[in-house]
């Protein structure tokens, strides 16, 4: 899953950005307002982590002016003010979540987490396809009762084509959603990522999974008309 952290602390956004990216997150990072538009309006975030409080734009402008142009991003704001007035403007403005300062990186993790939940339609912690299950708040897979070690990054991966269950999902979206701008669009990332996820979920005797749509993607589902594509 892809972040964007809009936050003019230096410090803050290295800490932030370290503990992303040990979760497996790609991240992008704005230090502005007028970055942070420009950043949202052009890439397609699952979740923005914005402050409040910006150089050039503050938080709250910029996530009005994204509602407005039809951006329905998952926000969550950043602020030092705690008042209820302060709750419902950010809320009002088209917030999807509020954390305010100081904060615990694990509680941040955990909205990040929930707020990609509910991007792609989902409350159920656990998805399950055929014999494969995917928990999504302990991020252990398991395929057939046993335990399959992944890294984060391929975790993300397989999250994210599960809960695409049964469409087709391009090499261009995976780029998208799963790797930051720092990965070169003509390289073979997710095609190598994708075949070695492939080999750790699927083993002798067992159905795949992930298959290959040649020119289109991947798509993970368990249904036999798939099969024919791999």
């Amino acid at each position: 899953m892809r972040v964007l952290i809009v936050e003019d602390s230096a410090r803050l956004q290295r800490s932030l950005d370290t503990a992303l990216r040990k979760s497996g997150y790609a991240v992008d990072s704005a230090s502005d307002g007028e970055e942070a538009l420009w950043m949202a309006q052009s890439n397609d975030y699952d979740v923005v982590i914005l402050d409040i409080m910006l150089p050039k734009r503050d938080g709250l402008s910029v996530l009005a002016e994204l509602r407005r142009k039809g951006k329905d991003t998952h926000v969550l704001l950043l602020t030092a003010r705690d008042t209820v007035a302060d709750r419902v403007q950010g809320l009002r403005a088209g917030a999807d979540d509020y954390l305010v300062k100081p904060f615990a990186l694990e509680e941040l993790l955990a909205r990040v987490a929930a707020l990609c939940r509910r991007a792609y339609g989902g409350k159920r912690s656990v998805i399950a396809i055929a014999d494969l299950q995917i928990d999504t708040l302990s991020r252990e897979v398991r395929r057939a009762g046993k335990p399959i070690s992944l890294t984060a990054r391929e975790y993300h991966l397989i999250e994210y084509l599960a809960r695409r269950k049964g469409q087709v999902v391009s090499r261009s979206e995976i780029e998208e959603h799963i790797y930051d701008a720092n990965v070169d669009p003509m390289s073979n990332v997710v095609d190598s990522a994708v075949c070695s996820l492939r080999k750790k979920i699927g083993s002798t005797g067992e159905a795949t999974l992930i298959h290959t749509r040649r020119g289109l993607g991947y798509v993970l589902d368990e249904r036999a008309e798939f099969a024919t594509a791999t």
